[in-house]
């Protein structure tokens, strides 16, 4: 059940919807881009692309169905639970006997067709949709959830009567709080809010104690968002309901604890990872997902593109060195080290790390936590590591002067080093390893490749198209080297030799729930050249550094995420709030 590229194009030209001469064009830009004829007859307006799916769907005989404003039936719509819907753009909408009806927007993708056929023994009827239907159908699966958890915790909360806090009667405190901890009630809306928080992809989990309500907040690319209020009644029955997962001291209030749980379910295997902080009004928790069925993702689908992607894969062949990753926290550092390592984790090396905390589990990676309660730091492994026999090392994060003097010892002893290390630029990491006391001759011997990242977050298909004012463009141009991203988007041939910026469309959300999902990184990749190695030994500052690196080509984040809004991947006002923030 597929259109071959003949049938599109005698149907499109029968149809009259594309002259044969702008079809000829379509046909050529295709073949130049590496795009489908599809997707250029549709972003560049030469149809409408439910047009488009009409058309694709009388071609092969399957009905159109338009979900743009129907309300399905919530019993109809769960029989495909939402993470296959989601993934797979497939959602049930109408069932009468055996047979049940589902939109979706790839009918050759038979293996799900037949994937749902077994879970529910029904009859699949598969019809044509678009996007939009799609993702009309995908909110009504959260208005459902919203509904459904709204009254599961309505309904727990009820029932739950008073449970000893802080301040509860010390000598049966910690038999009371276990047994609320094991109540019914508490069960189901931590359940809920763990699974409400899994659906929703958050990365944190935040409760925070108020004076009269607990507040719970989801972290959801990047972005915190209030998920609910609950009364202040339940917060220390739900402390105690994660500590008792976590197992942590239940009778400890006044410290700082850390734990871990794990989920497991058909669906995802998901690692929670626990932080407890006594605050005025009670202890405030936050947890991390930590998805372990997620599989590293290669360095181009985190967002390294043309020669900065070159000089990453050519510095993480070499067999010694120091290669750093910068950026504040939550930037995507260890992700980014995560990827390097399943580059370099063959068979003929051997692979070991020192991590605060192992995020995630790799298969013949050698990985130890750190705990300074007895003793055992960065530094202490390090030194440890480099008598394991290893070829790499990953040390989670250089914060003093020891871990970092090991590190470079390790690298000037025939080691590959990867660590991170918290400074805003590529070119700041050289001044911040010099302020620790490494000396400059040291740090230009070893240190091959420094990488500065942000977060930003992906447009959906939910935007609006536009260009840039005259006086938008004359603004960037005073505060950007707006040139040098023009020549990068003609060098990899996003936009043509004669096209300035009055001419490239850019993407911003229509409305900015639903104009974003997932992140995508913006990077600047700076290669340690005999130029800068000079200046490193020079003590120059990270400006005349940075001003090197960026006349040996080097893109800043910035110039970086300008070219993948150009890409339409982010939107210019998404880089600019990363960007910005510091």
């Amino acid at each position: 059940m597929k259109v071959e590229p003949y049938q599109l194009k005698a149907f499109v030209l029968d149809s009259g919807l594309v002259s044969p001469q702008d079809f000829k064009k379509v046909e050529e830009k295709a073949q130049k881009t590496g795009k489908s004829i599809e997707d250029i007859l549709v972003h560049e307006n030469f149809i409408k692309e439910e047009d488009l799916i009409h058309l694709k769907a009388y071609i092969l005989g399957i009905p159109f169905i338009n979900l743009e404003k129907e309300k399905i039936p919530i019993e109809v719509l769960k029989i495909i639970p939402q993470p296959i819907a989601r993934k797979h753009n497939i959602v049930a909408y109408k069932k009468e006997g055996n047979n049940l009806e589902v939109a979706m927007l790839n009918p050759d993708d038979l293996q799900t067709i037949e994937f749902i056929k077994k879970k529910t023994n029904y009859k699949i009827l598969p019809r044509l949709t678009t996007p939009q239907s799609i993702k009309n159908a995908l909110m009504q699966y959260e208005e459902s959830l919203e509904q459904e958890f709204g009254s599961i915790i309505k309904e727990q909360v009820s029932e739950i009567k008073h449970v000893p806090g802080e301040a509860g009667e010390k000598k049966e405190e910690k038999e009371k709080l276990k047994k609320a901890a094991e109540e019914l009630p508490i069960i189901k809306i931590v359940d809920v809010l763990l699974k409400h928080a899994i659906l929703q992809r958050a990365s944190d989990i935040h409760i925070e104690p108020q004076e009269k309500e607990v507040i719970i907040r989801y972290r959801i690319d990047g972005i915190l968002h209030d998920a609910m209020v609950l009364p202040k009644r339940v917060h220390a029955g739900i402390v105690a309901r994660i500590k008792v997962l976590s197992a942590l001291k239940l009778d400890e209030h006044r410290l700082p604890q850390d734990g871990r749980f794990k989920i497991e379910t058909p669906e995802y295997k998901i690692s929670f990872r626990v932080s407890i902080l006594p605050t005025f009004y009670g202890e405030k928790v936050v947890m991390r997902l930590l998805p372990e069925t997620t599989k590293a993702l290669s360095l181009e689908e985190l967002g390294f593109w043309g020669e900065a992607l070159e000089k990453v894969h050519f510095n993480i062949k070499r067999p010694h060195g120091l290669i750093l990753v910068t950026g504040p926290t939550g930037s995507g550092k260890t992700t980014t080290l995560y990827s390097i390592m399943d580059i370099l984790n063959t068979p003929e090396v051997n692979i070991s790390t020192i991590e605060d905390p192992i995020e995630y589990t790799m298969p013949r990676i050698n990985q130890s936590q750190v705990k300074p309660e007895i003793g055992f730091t960065f530094a202490e492994g390090l030194r440890t590591l480099v008598r394991q026999d290893p070829d790499i090392i990953m040390v989670g994060e250089i914060r003093d002067k020891e871990t970092v003097e090991l590190a470079i010892n390790a690298a000037l002893t025939g080691h590959l080093v990867l660590s991170t290390l918290h400074t805003n630029t590529a070119a700041g990491a050289i001044p911040r390893m010099i302020d620790m006391g490494v000396e400059p001759f040291l740090i230009a011997s070893t240190l091959k490749l420094i990488i500065a990242q942000r977060l930003v977050r992906r447009l959906t298909s939910d935007v609006e198209i536009y260009r840039l004012t005259k006086e938008e463009i004359n603004s960037f141009y005073k505060n950007y080297n707006m040139d040098k991203i023009l020549n990068a988007l003609k060098k990899e041939k996003v936009i043509k030799e004669n096209q300035g910026w009055e001419d490239i469309t850019f993407a911003r959300p229509k409305d900015p729930k639903t104009g974003y999902k997932g992140r995508i990184g913006i990077y600047e990749v700076l290669s340690v050249s005999d130029a800068i190695r000079e200046l490193i030994v020079k003590e120059k500052s990270s400006d005349e550094i940075q001003a090197q690196a960026e006349k040996e080509g080097m893109l800043t984040m910035f110039e970086d995420g300008f070219v993948k809004a150009a890409r339409k991947i982010t939107s210019i006002e998404e880089v600019l709030r990363v960007i910005t923030e510091e």
